[in-house]
């Protein structure tokens, strides 16, 4: 049975805890090392690995820390040399080439962001549970079978954000970023309208704006078009 606790999620940064009881996981490291084992009780000895989608800052802060805590840290290619980073606990992956990590298996994907080489990550357990992780994105391209668990972002709605610019509380200049990096409410509906979601037993909406998204409309209208259990991160 896969476990899944939010210990960040926000442009400031983003973490996630995710076990199928025998191989615990973060996805995402964009706390401090410190404040991430804060929030497992300092219980980090048993994590095998970290999954990283991109470099910005709130997804990769923490990873310095972890390398030298003994943690194995996944990542493209592309991630790995915009970070700058050398250290023999990097292990590179690549989109659509699958791995084993403890008792999950994982496949990267590519995702639509402003950066060299982003991914999401599919990860499946001994019994069969498929949770999909994606963030960061405006758009996926593919869709999955067999799904049980999704944590996906929802950042914006656009009917919200253009009333912002309207009403002057944001830039108009930010709406050509977001369209072109974040996930939108409308293009989530999509998304899941276009997968098969008969086996999901929980969504969870991450990484919303601090500005151009609302908790209760988001949770409500992803509930009604889905009939699924919603969880705001």
């Amino acid at each position: 049975m896969i476990g899944i606790k939010t210990i960040a999620s926000s442009s400031k940064g983003n973490c996630y805890y995710v076990t199928d009881g025998s191989s615990p996981l973060l996805l995402e490291v964009g706390i401090r090392y410190s404040d991430i084992r804060k929030a497992l009780n300092f219980n980090t000895r048993d994590i095998q690995g970290c999954l990283v989608t991109h470099e910005h800052g709130d997804h990769s802060k923490g990873i310095n820390d972890f390398l030298k805590s003994g943690i194995n840290v996944y990542m493209s290619q592309g991630t790995k040399e915009s970070l700058e980073i050398e250290h023999h606990r990097i292990k590179t992956v690549k989109a659509k080439q699958q791995f084993q990590l403890g008792t999950w298996t994982i496949l990267p994907f590519e995702v639509e962001h402003d950066v060299l080489e982003p991914l999401g990550f599919l990860l499946q357990n001994k019994a069969g549970e498929k949770l999909l992780f994606a963030t960061d994105t405006y758009y996926i391209r593919y869709k999955f079978k067999g799904l049980t668990h999704l944590l996906i972002e929802c950042n914006y709605s656009l009917d919200i954000l253009n009333q912002n610019i309207v009403e002057g509380r944001v830039h108009k200049g930010m709406k050509k970023r977001l369209l072109r990096s974040h996930f939108s409410l409308e293009n989530v509906k999509e998304f899941l309208k276009a997968n098969d979601l008969s086996n999901v037993q929980e969504i969870h909406l991450l990484h919303l704006s601090d500005s151009n998204s609302s908790e209760e409309l988001f949770k409500r209208e992803i509930q009604e078009l889905t009939g699924k259990l919603v969880y705001i991160a």
